[in-house]
This record gives C-alpha cells, sequence and structure tokens, in this order.
C-alpha cells in the first residue's frame, strides 16, 4: 500500500496548495499539515517554504519530489501488473485531453472502456495542446491525446484517429450556398481561429503555409478558447471559421450549419496519442489498443 504521507506530500507538491490538496484527497486540511509535519520531523528538514497564504519547496522538497514521482509511477505500474496477473484491467489512469479531443472524440471511449474494465480509476483533465504537454511532463497525467504535434524531445507521439478541420458558417450565411471559395475570397471573409497553443490553430497555420497564406492574410476577426465557444459565436454572426469535422457532426446533420471547400486547401491531421519517452507498457497502452479499436470499427 501506498504510504499515504508520500502521497499527501505528493499532491500538496504539484498544486502548491494545502487547501486544494485537502479538497484532492478527501481530507481536512489540519490532517494535510499534520502529515507534511510528520515528514519535515521524519527527515529533519523543512520541505516547504511558507510565506503567507504561498508556498514553495525547498531544496529537500523538491529532491523528495523527484522519489516521490518515481515512487508512485512504480506503484501505479506494479498495481497493473498485479491485476493483469489476475486477468484483470485495473489501476488508476490519468488523461489529458485537447479541448476538441475532450469533447468531441474521447468521450464514447472512456464510456466503454469503463463498461468493460469497471476496475480502473479514470480521470480526464482538459485543456489545450501546450497544456497538456506540460502536465504530460511534470506528470500530473499518465497519457494525452491532442490535436496538435510540436515534436517535444521528452514526448513519443503515435497517431491514433484521423480528423479533418472544414470551413464552416450559418446556413444562412451569404455565401453558404457556394460549394467553394477561392484563395482569395478566403482572406476577404471574417473568421474566428481558435487561441494560440491550440492545436487545431497549429493545424490551420501549416496548412495555409502550404498554400502560400499567412494568418495575417487572413480577415481574423477574433480568436476564442474553446470549439464551443465559436460555434456559439458563428450561430450570432456571420463570420466563418475552421473547426474539427467531428465537432460540427449535430449541427451539420440539423443544417444550422454548412462546410464550404476552399480551393487548393485541405486540413486534415492526425490526433495523438502522447507518452513520456521510454515509458513502458502499462494501463495508458491497454487503453489506447481499445481506442484504435473502437475507431478501426466505425
Amino acid at each position: 500500500m501506498l504510504d499515504f504521507r508520500l502521497n499527501v506530500f505528493y499532491t500538496v507538491a504539484k498544486r502548491l496548495s494545502f487547501t486544494k490538496a485537502a479538497a484532492e484527497l478527501f481530507v481536512t486540511q489540519p490532517a494535510i499539515t499534520k502529515h507534511i509535519q510528520e515528514l519535515e520531523s521524519q527527515f529533519g528538514m523543512a520541505l516547504f517554504d511558507r510565506r503567507g497564504n504561498q508556498i514553495s519547496l525547498t531544496t529537500a522538497g523538491n529532491v523528495l519530489l523527484r522519489h516521490a514521482d518515481t515512487i508512485i509511477g512504480s506503484y501505479r505500474q506494479a498495481e497493473f501488473d498485479m491485476n493483469a496477473l489476475k486477468g484483470q484491467s485495473g489501476g488508476q489512469l490519468r488523461l489529458g485531453a485537447s479541448s476538441t479531443v475532450a469533447q468531441y472524440v474521447i468521450p464514447a471511449v472512456l464510456a466503454r472502456f469503463g463498461e468493460q474494465s469497471p476496475g480502473v480509476i479514470l480521470s480526464l483533465m482538459s485543456g489545450n495542446t501546450e497544456q497538456i504537454e506540460q502536465a504530460l511532463l511534470t506528470n500530473d497525467i499518465d497519457l494525452g491525446l491532442v490535436e496538435g504535434r510540436t515534436h517535444h524531445s521528452d514526448i513519443r507521439y503515435t497517431p491514433f484517429v484521423k480528423d479533418e478541420l472544414v470551413l464552416v458558417c450559418r446556413a444562412d450565411h451569404p455565401l453558404a450556398s457556394r460549394d467553394e471559395l477561392t484563395l482569395d475570397e478566403l482572406k476577404t471573409v471574417s473568421i474566428v481561429l481558435r487561441e494560440r497553443g491550440s492545436g487545431s490553430l497549429e493545424v490551420v497555420e501549416h496548412a495555409l503555409r502550404e498554400v502560400g497564406l499567412r494568418l495575417t492574410d487572413l480577415t481574423v476577426r477574433m480568436q476564442l478558447g474553446s470549439t464551443e465557444g465559436i460555434k456559439s459565436y458563428l450561430g450570432n454572426s456571420q463570420s466563418m471559421a475552421f473547426v474539427s469535422i467531428f465537432a460540427v457532426q449535430d449541427e451539420l446533420k440539423s443544417g444550422t450549419l454548412r462546410v464550404l471547400d476552399v480551393a487548393g486547401l485541405t486540413m486534415q491531421r492526425d490526433f495523438y496519442s502522447i507518452q513520456l519517452q521510454g515509458v513502458g507498457e502499462g494501463l495508458s497502452d491497454t487503453f489506447m489498443r481499445f481506442t484504435r479499436q473502437h475507431y478501426n470499427r466505425r
């Protein structure tokens, strides 16, 4: 059984907050303080600098955090391996997914995987691609699912499903009756984009470069932090936007949005699973095999 005091320290160190750690571990804040004080007494060194309501790791705290990362990772792997010997999938899997994947791609997979493997405790955090990569690098998640690929040297990227970004507008947009726009026309229409750090924006920039355009060549009305925000904006404006085809299935079926092709412009991409380089097979790989099978059956 994992030492609960080490888990308390690890949670406080990651959140840099006794209050957040208490809420996450479902214990009282005085209990968190007591466990940290016991560890500091055991090692004879302060693990945190306390300045008012803010805390930071001491040198000793940073050393212990490095060891805690290794110990907790080994514990999770041991839990998985022991369950595998019994022919069961069990353990804890901390997932992170970029916004589009979290909202439109992975929910059905999570539901079916949960039914098949009830012994697995799943958690999911959402953010843009850069945020998910950073969470993986700081060991806040075990597995990431992202829509961009920035080639971080410490991360292994593996494609798991293909996507296409399409240009959409309201069904009553003045250009909605057109089947195709030219690149020159694209430069003149009002465009809404995702925010910096978004994998979707990275794909748009790359595709535009392929046809000799830059973002600055477009008439960008606004940048928003979510695809849902973009869809809501489109519903109340005469703008257009590049969004994942996964994200507009319901709107295309109901006829509230329409896809317009752009001559010579294709925005296809892979969604990637991301893991730290050198991490061995475990629950993350079991989950990704299940995910690929899910999409191969479609």
